[in-house]
């Protein structure tokens, strides 16, 4: 099988692993060629931090997918992340335009927001032009909150349950038509997961529920279930080992006694990841 290539249009932190910081070595760490179109440079995520330094970098985001669509490079798949502005959506829709061809595969992660809340800089409008990148999607990754921002549902922390989680997954499908892998569902305090709307059919996958949280785990969880999907598994299969590897870099960032604000301790991990990837 020759070498899958992927373009990741990503926000770059100099300190604190996420996004680009973590999307690249993942995807590189299963074998997957990764290029990259940054929009943004930060000093530091704003996860805990105050006064980072940030540099727009919407202007470049079009001009550097038209110089590999004029360079013929191809790739296998376009992934999406954090994306700070309409105007940053925009410049995603039409560099997508420009580097896709017929079998690439376009996945979106739509970073809106988390705990029903909106991330803060972003406009009440923001949700509706995020909609407009995930129904141009293969897949997309969303997790609860984003996912009722995005359709239009209300928003539940706690005590859900299958029911409404079918709810949230058949309005975002009417709006998008996209695959959706919906994240960070739980239905008790044990496990922790995911659930995945694909071909009108519903399934869940789930790991075990760590007494913490992190910044940049949506980061994680992404990136490696696309470089499994790249690798030939199925979605589901994919998000499994996701879930796992994800709950398994909490789990060490909690024993490792780590900051919060530097994120997860995935690099330790990867060789865990790669023998999911064996056993799958």
């Amino acid at each position: 099988m020759s070498q899958k290539s992927i373009a990741a249009i990503h926000d770059i932190s100099g300190f604190g692993r996420c996004s680009l910081t973590v999307a690249l070595p993942l995807l590189s760490a299963v074998g997957i060629k990764t290029s990259v179109i940054p929009t943004a440079v930060l000093s530091t995520h704003t996860g805990g931090f105050k006064g980072n330094t940030f540099h727009d970098l919407t202007k470049d985001i079009e001009p550097i997918a038209l110089h590999w669509k004029n360079e013929n490079l191809k790739f296998d798949a376009v992934y999406t992340g954090y994306l700070c502005s309409p105007a940053q959506v925009n410049s995603a829709l039409s560099a997508i335009e420009h580097i896709k061809s017929e079998n690439t595969l376009i996945v979106v992660d739509p970073v809106i927001g988390d705990n029903g809340y909106s991330y803060s800089g972003f406009q009440r409008s923001f949700p509706s032009y995020m909609l407009r990148l995930c129904q141009k999607a293969d897949i997309i990754t969303p997790n609860l909150t984003e996912a009722c921002m995005l359709a239009g549902a209300p928003y539940k922390a706690s005590g859900y349950d299958a029911e409404y989680i079918e709810m949230i997954l058949l309005k975002l499908y009417s709006l998008t038509k996209a695959k959706i892998v919906l994240t960070g569902i739980s239905f008790d305090d044990k496990k922790i997961g995911a659930a995945i709307y694909e071909d009108g059919e519903i399934s869940y996958v789930f790991a075990d529920k760590m007494p913490k949280s992190y910044h940049s785990t949506g980061d994680i969880f992404a990136s490696v279930m696309i470089g499994a999907i790249l690798n030939g598994r199925s979605i589901k299969a994919s998000a499994q080992i996701a879930t796992n590897f994800t709950s398994l870099c909490i789990k060490q960032t909690i024993e490792d006694k780590t900051d919060a604000r530097f994120g997860v301790n995935f690099e330790t991990q990867i060789p865990n990841l790669i023998k999911y990837l064996e056993l799958t």
